[in-house]
């Protein structure tokens, strides 16, 4: 269901581009529109895993690392990627004391999960399975390669309106002016819903495939609460600083508080822990018993590297 309502959804914004393109620069100019912002979200889409994981300094870990818990975590992601036909991938923890997580890579071979010093410091071992199990599903389900299309075509309707506002538009057409005017300013708006939606019906089926990866629904619920509450009240610097790297993340990382609604990038807590709930009634999964305590915050030492050794592509 949710793939269905992500394909219509893009549908839905490939018709809007269209239409407005037409309206606003005609076939040239929506050519043009599309041509600049492909080239733009493709650059990013290529360098994401490299820009994201050093704007929040992450650092990569394995399984030799001195902390057990970063070991477990470790493990436990490594163990979850293959059971799931995954590609190893980049394992990172990012020093910060809001308890959040994220994937990112273009694709499958150069994915990158990390969880935050506060996530380890906060979830017990199960609950910290359940949330990288959801950061794996975004991996599988290739979300990184659907939000970047999105923003394309989202980032393209922008970009005519921005044409409209430098060159005036096609003002010939029924509406004039006016219409022009009313284009510019609700086009990119209604863009942006459509993204939105997208995004919060991923990551619907990122819970989803991530409670099948790690084989515990009810994990994946508490720490979705758990970490609701604590990141409310702990102030992420980097991702105030840069508010589009919001829907990376688990929880909405931004002090805002979320629900779910239009203008959410994230679905409402409440409504992803009841999904996940009917999940497990209908697969007949009771609560596992802890297995493990949570341990003291993991350390990020000195001797851990801060930068990835891998291909470069072919920007860089």
């Amino acid at each position: 269901m949710n793939h269905l309502k992500t394909f219509v959804l893009l549908a839905a914004l490939t018709a809007l581009f269209g239409a407005v393109g037409l309206w606003i620069g005609g076939v040239n100019g929506m050519l043009i529109a599309l041509a600049i912002a492909a080239a733009m979200n493709l650059f990013s889409y290529w360098n994401a895993d490299k820009i994201v994981l050093r704007l929040y300094r992450a650092q990569p870990v394995d399984e030799s690392h001195p902390n057990a818990m970063v070991r477990a975590y470790v493990t436990d992601v490594l163990e979850m990627a293959q059971a799931a036909g995954l590609p190893r991938p980049r394992v990172a923890i990012i020093p910060s004391d809001q308890p959040n997580a994220f994937a990112t890579g273009r694709d499958p071979k150069n994915a990158a999960v990390c969880a935050t010093t506060g996530l380890l410091d906060l979830l017990t071992r199960e609950e910290v399975r359940g949330v990288m199990a959801h950061e794996l599903a975004h991996v599988k389900n290739r979300d990184t390669l659907t939000m970047t299309v999105t923003a394309t075509i989202a980032g393209a309707i922008s970009a005519l309106a921005n044409f409209a506002l430098i060159f005036g538009g096609d003002r010939e057409r029924p509406g004039g002016i006016v219409g022009t005017i009313a284009l510019m300013l609700l086009a990119p708006m209604a863009a942006a819903l459509v993204q939105m939606a997208i995004s919060r019906s991923r990551e619907y089926e990122a819970d989803r495939v991530g409670a099948e990866i790690a084989g515990d629904p009810h994990a994946l619920a508490s720490a979705l609460q758990k970490i609701e509450a604590h990141a409310r009240g702990i102030v992420n610097p980097t991702a105030e600083r840069n508010p589009a790297s919001a829907q990376l993340f688990i929880i909405n990382p931004l002090a805002g508080k979320g629900a779910d609604n239009l203008f959410s990038t994230h679905p409402a807590t409440g409504n992803r822990v009841r999904a996940l709930m009917e999940m497990a009634d209908r697969l007949g999964v009771r609560p596992r018993p802890a297995t493990s305590t949570v341990l003291a915050a993991a350390p990020v030492g000195t001797s851990v590297p801060t930068t990835f050794d891998r291909p470069r592509g072919p920007w860089g």
